[in-house]
């Protein structure tokens, strides 16, 4: 078994079980991603909580794992090589465990694989991003802005990119068709939380994207991914 100690993080967030994963994250969509993809690889993991309120993500004990002080983060005891390997980036995070699974939740045939990342980098670089600022806007401070016309970018993007999910949907029991992937994975926690937590599905015309929201349900009934939208638990009051 890997020695810990020597990560800073191990400090702040004693692991009770150091040959585990440790994974350090919140329940957002980023963070859920991991939980989910751990929940149902059935990989060996302990969660720590990352308090926002507190600012744990600033702490010189976090930022020693993830520079860039967003989460989630992990820590696998037994890396490539048998070797500790921290890592961040929850698309990176999310390939990691695939290859760790055996190739979980990703096809074996080499051109739908690429494939694959290929709707994994549109959620990285599309979904996140703008559906992010349209919870921004919506639900917290840029509420309050006089001028609509930031917010109505942001929506109006979102809306295209929802629009492109779903002709890829039509037919389709799941992004790369009759497949759960890591594609899926990735993106439905956050098109979950733009008609849930930030509230902004009408703002979005969610209703006019059928597939979406067909594929969202079914996403939302998968046992792990229940277990995984509430893992860290949060704080009980």
């Amino acid at each position: 078994m890997s020695d810990l100690s020597r990560f800073p993080i191990t400090k702040k967030w004693p692991p009770r079980h150091p040959d585990h994963i440790q994974l350090y994250s919140l329940t957002t969509p980023n963070g859920v991603k991991a939980s989910i993809m751990l929940e149902e690889t059935g990989l060996p993991y302990e969660v720590h909580r990352v308090s926002f309120e507190h600012n744990d993500q600033l702490s010189p004990e976090f930022l020693s794992l993830n520079p860039n002080n967003k989460i989630p983060a992990m820590l696998d005891p037994n890396g490539p090589g048998g070797q500790p390997l921290p890592l961040f980036e929850s698309g990176a995070i999310l390939l990691y465990l695939s290859d760790k699974a055996g190739g979980a939740l990703m096809p074996r045939d080499a051109a739908r694989r690429y494939q694959t990342i290929q709707w994994l980098m549109f959620q990285v670089g599309g979904i996140g991003p703008m559906f992010g600022q349209v919870g921004f806007f919506n639900k917290f401070a840029g509420k309050d802005y006089e001028d609509k016309r930031p917010r109505d970018r942001y929506v109006a993007e979102s809306k295209r990119l929802l629009a492109v999910l779903d002709r890829q949907l039509a037919g389709r029991a799941w992004i790369m068709g009759d497949d759960y992937t890591i594609a899926d994975i990735a993106t439905f926690p956050w098109v979950n939380n733009l008609i849930g937590f930030y509230g902004a599905g009408e703002l979005v015309g969610i209703a006019e994207f059928g597939h979406v929201t067909r594929v969202l349900e079914a996403f939302k009934a998968r046992p792990a991914v229940v277990r995984g939208l509430n893992i860290p638990p949060r704080p009980t009051p």
